[in-house]
């Protein structure tokens, strides 16, 4: 997973280690290939690479209860031992290649090896959900290894007379390939993680598919453009269909009368589905555990990936400058979970110490602060009296205690309420730019103060130019606007 694309990603609320543990022994894949960890004895018998022998999967097939009549039966059972195999929860010792002919490592001629269970099968029931956490983590690698080759058949073909698999006539590059789902995959993270994305919903298959073809400003995609999508639909189809036993995602499949369409039509694009059908192109989420499998394989991969709770025991001002990137609803768990852990009186003296600065990013800490404020009660007072006398502060110090029905507040001067005007529209800029409430937002705090842009242009705080430019483009009276860009022009002439 590249860093770069995904340089830093809001956080994720995961569930605990154990939770989570108990989700990866609940997915079907993984149980399976701890039950055949536990099968495997002295009769076990493996070949090259590992692979159980043929005529022993049928009985691996029914050891783990598998209908009999099932013509994947075998293959679900040949996946779960490797998995079992490359999660170490089997040791396997391969045939030597030099054993002979009727050597005691043969069957019906054919050289075989041998299998017990591993050292690390003993962590599935006496281990910390940690070593769950990661048998599960080995497990994922491995099916993600094999989602990234095509089918069996397509191998087959690509074969070339010397039995090596021409990528060229297959045209499948391992790393692309590898890459396409890893993009796939940190999309799926991303919707579910980003505020006003598809956190409780599924993706249509559609839409993760035209992630990866249409060019980034396209208008209306081409037919070459759509075809490639729908290609690229079935395959993430078929992979889905492979990551799903691994418990990753939820994954409802491609319903089988498309497919047979496009089988007869060729590749369709998405411009016939309606909100109706669009569950029939397939519908994708992550799970869980498949957040926290992905956002640990990013962290792997350099990405910043944070998870709410991680700032608990950070610094004000690292929580504040961090919260500040944040969606709202992110921000406000993170802040909750800061100051479960403090004295509520030291708690908020740090906020607001950590809450000053005249810098860029000073408006949207102290808004963040302001939210923080929020959840302290009573014993905060002292703290928040402190800096009533306070330019930068003493604002949002006045609606704290305006808010608890706090007695004897002194009035503030004009000039704090112009600041403090000015910095709460330079906290809604930096934290949602020119959103759809800004303008209401504007025409609120202006409404009650006569002559307001005759004086706010001399207010002192950085951000002056920028908030009044913005008003003069914004504010729904027209006239009003205009005294915005007359005061944003004066501001500008006093710049030094």
């Amino acid at each position: 997973m590249s860093a770069e694309s995904h340089p830093t990603l809001p956080p994720v609320r995961l569930h605990s280690d154990a939770e989570l543990a108990r989700d990866a022994l609940g997915a079907p894949l993984f149980a399976r290939a701890v039950r055949l960890a536990r099968w495997a004895g002295p009769e076990t018998r493996v070949g090259v690479g590992g692979e159980l022998a043929a005529d022993q999967l049928p009985g691996a097939a029914a050891h783990l209860g598998l209908d009999a009549d099932d013509k994947d039966a075998a293959g679900y059972a040949g996946q779960a031992w490797r998995v079992a195999v490359d999660t170490g929860l089997v040791d396997v010792t391969e045939p030597e290649e030099d054993t002979g002919a009727g050597g005691a490592g043969e069957a019906g001629g054919e050289p075989y090896g041998t299998a017990a269970p591993g050292e690390d099968l003993a962590l599935v029931t006496g281990g910390a959900p940690a070593d769950v956490l990661g048998l599960w983590r080995a497990a994922l690698e491995a099916v993600l290894a094999d989602a990234a080759v095509p089918d069996l058949e397509g191998l087959v073909d690509a074969l070339d007379a010397g039995g090596e698999i021409d990528f060229d006539r297959l045209d499948w590059n391992p790393g692309r390939e590898a890459d396409l789902l890893d993009e796939v995959l940190a999309n799926l993270y991303l919707l579910t993680v980003a505020e006003g994305g598809a956190a409780d919903r599924p993706i249509p298959l559609p839409v993760l598919a035209a992630s990866l073809i249409v060019p980034e400003g396209m208008g209306e995609p081409t037919d070459a453009v759509l075809e490639q999508v729908s290609e690229a639909m079935m395959r993430l189809d078929d992979q889905f269909r492979q990551l799903e036993p691994i418990g990753l995602v939820e994954f409802r499949p491609v319903d089988e009368e498309l497919m047979a369409q496009a089988d007869d039509d060729g590749p369709r694009g998405g411009r016939e589905a309606d909100d109706e059908d669009v569950s029939r192109y397939g519908m994708v989420r992550l799970t869980p555990l498949g957040l926290y499998g992905i956002r640990a394989r990013m962290l792997e991969a350099g990405v910043d990936a944070p998870a709410v709770g991680e700032l608990a025991a950070k610094g004000a001002d690292v929580l504040l400058d961090a919260v500040s990137s944040y969606p709202e609803r992110a921000a406000q768990a993170e802040i909750e979970a800061w100051m479960a852990g403090r004295e509520p009186s030291d708690a908020v003296a740090e906020l607001l110490s950590a809450a000053r600065g005249d810098d860029e990013g000073g408006p949207l800490r102290r808004l963040r602060c302001q939210q923080a404020l929020a959840l302290a009660g009573p014993e905060a007072e002292p703290a928040v009296r402190s800096v009533l006398d306070e330019a930068e502060l003493g604002g949002l110090a006045r609606v704290w205690l305006a808010e608890h029905a706090v007695a004897d507040v002194p009035a503030p001067a004009p000039e704090m309420v112009f600041w403090l005007t000015v910095d709460t529209i330079a906290a809604q800029l930096a934290a949602d730019g020119e959103s759809e409430e800004l303008p209401l937002l504007m025409e609120t705090l202006t409404a009650h103060h006569t002559g307001f842009f005759d004086q706010v242009w001399r207010v002192e705080h950085p951000a002056t130019v920028r908030v009044l430019e913005a008003m003069g483009r914004l504010h729904p009276d027209r006239k009003t606007a205009k005294e915005a860009r007359k005061a944003a022009f004066k501001a500008r002439s006093r710049r030094p």
